[in-house]
């Protein structure tokens, strides 16, 4: 799975979580180590981690497991790397304070 395909599959299991305010941002021309990062909100800690968990999840049961994973512990900003895509799942203070659509947009 690649490309806009497994762009879909991602935003469709965040949906699934309830995951909101989702962007997707073309990168490739700007960054050496993803073509595309994916960016939502979430309510909570637990939120925030939950969202994470199901899309990671979801991703290894079609055959493509998570290169790594940050910030679960903490559940203010968690990153999934799923190699062509990035993952970022942030609770709203984090999002409003860190701006990666203006950084990357």
């Amino acid at each position: 799975m690649h490309g806009k395909e497994l762009i879909d599959f991602i935003v469709d299991k965040i949906d699934d979580m309830k995951g909101r305010d989702i962007m997707t941002l073309d990168v490739a021309e700007r960054s050496s180590i993803t073509d595309t990062l994916i960016i939502c909100s979430g309510n909570s800690k637990r939120h925030v981690q939950s969202i994470a968990e199901h899309v990671a999840t979801e991703a290894k049961h079609a055959g493509l497991p998570a290169l790594g994973m940050e910030g679960q512990d903490e559940g203010e900003w968690v990153l999934v790397d799923l190699g062509d895509v990035i993952l970022h799942v942030m609770q709203e203070n984090a999002r409003e304070f860190y701006q990666l659509e203006k950084l990357w947009g």
